[in-house]
């Protein structure tokens, strides 16, 4: 029972700082404005680690690549905490053990973008019913609009209702199910 606490607040608390160090990252990729309570929040947040990390792990064509590399070991370090609270003997096989570890945080990243991605679309779904003029609105317009703009090119609206976000959230769903069967090999190595 402890352990489950235990790993609960690990993933938690650690998996919600991971949370905004790649939404902060997704936010500066996609140019969303950083004029809004949530920008600020993130970099009120994370700005402690993110300053001290870019002397190290420089950025890469305009992309913060130290808030990404952050989230990552983050990501790593709760793989680790689980799997060390569970009673995993990482002495066995030191080497593999951290590439499989660091693989697994590659496939946490990715898992967790295609959720933020899912929620985001769905939020501004159902803004765009319900108050189409909510100051979150265009945050979400911007960070949504590349992946929507892919199906807007060859999907037009039918009936005046735009159906690009419904295509979008398939191919999430099955792509999330690709990184599920990828966990799990990945998982079989330890």
């Amino acid at each position: 029972m402890s352990n489950q606490i235990l790993i609960f607040l690990l993933d938690t608390i650690l998996g919600l700082f991971s949370l905004a160090l790649l939404l902060r990252f997704y936010f500066q990729l996609l140019r969303v404005p950083f004029h809004n309570s949530i920008s600020q929040f993130l970099i009120a947040v994370t700005d402690f680690i993110v300053r001290p990390a870019r002397r190290i792990i420089p950025g890469w064509n305009g992309m913060d690549l130290s808030t990404l590399v952050l989230a990552w070991l983050l990501e790593c370090i709760i793989l680790i905490g689980i799997y060390t609270i569970r009673d995993y003997d990482f002495s066995a096989n030191m080497g593999g053990a951290i590439g499989v570890v660091g693989m697994l945080g590659v496939i946490e990243i990715i898992k967790m973008t295609l959720y933020i991605v899912l929620i985001m679309i769905i939020m501004q779904a159902v803004l765009s019913w319900i108050n189409p003029q909510s100051p979150i609105a265009p945050l979400l317009d911007s960070f949504t609009s590349p992946f929507l703009r892919v199906f807007r090119r060859h999907i037009p609206p039918i009936a005046n209702v735009d159906l690009s976000p419904l295509f979008v959230l398939i191919v999430i769903q099955l792509l999330l199910m690709v990184v599920a069967g990828i966990y799990i090999e990945i998982t079989g190595l330890l």
